[in-house]
């Protein structure tokens, strides 16, 4: 079946798209790490983030990374790999995702398949220009237990409860941290350097 292209200032939308092409177009684009592509039941959303999507990806990143060693807690760090099931018909990247509760389980594997291992502990999303396909349903799908979602302006945590995600005060995998915390910090970054704001974040945690 033809594929139907849909068009947007940032991003292209491409309808009846099997499996196999969309799991080849991800090893195409992995070359261009800053693409996101979004497979869902045969449509296909080809996503290119502007510089205040990664400036944020980036930003929430270190602040987690940073909690994870202030709090002495292993990580597996896999940025915006694919996650993805075949018997799903689902796919997407996340801006950011680590295994970090069942980092040990993950340890040494060169290549995770979600279908024989855990779907990573956490996953970031930046949402500043909002997909046209339902991420947070494919992240309920792949079982992702734990969304961070900034919109910009608030961050959201979504904990996984039965087959969806329920708004959480504090982060399932960094326990001490609230949204708020980090919304608070997040909201330094336009007049803050980046390395002083994760230097201040840490000086707060170790507190």
């Amino acid at each position: 079946m033809t594929a139907t292209l849909i068009q947007s200032p940032d991003r292209v939308i491409l309808q009846n798209i099997s499996w196999q092409t969309y799991r080849s177009l991800v090893s195409d684009f992995e070359q261009e790490p800053a693409l996101r592509l979004t497979y869902d039941l045969g449509t296909l959303e080809i996503r290119m983030p502007l510089d205040p999507h990664e400036t944020y990806k980036k930003l929430l990143g270190r602040l987690i990374e940073a909690a994870t060693e202030e709090l002495g807690l292993e990580i597996r760090s896999l940025g915006s790999r694919t996650c993805d099931r075949e018997d799903l018909a689902k796919g997407l990247e996340p801006d950011q995702c680590y295994y970090i509760q069942h980092e040990a389980q993950v340890r040494g594997v060169g290549q995770i398949n979600l279908a024989q291992y855990p779907p990573p502990d956490l996953a970031v999303e930046i949402d500043i220009t909002s997909s046209s396909l339902d991420r947070l349903a494919i992240y309920s799908a792949l079982r992702i237990p734990e969304l961070w979602r900034f919109d910009g302006e608030n961050l959201t945590i979504y904990a996984l409860r039965g087959e969806g995600y329920i708004v959480s005060l504090t982060s399932l995998a960094l326990p001490p941290l609230a949204a708020s915390d980090i919304e608070r910090f997040l909201r330094l970054q336009p007049t803050t350097g980046e390395n002083s704001l994760v230097k201040q974040f840490r000086q707060w945690l170790s507190r």
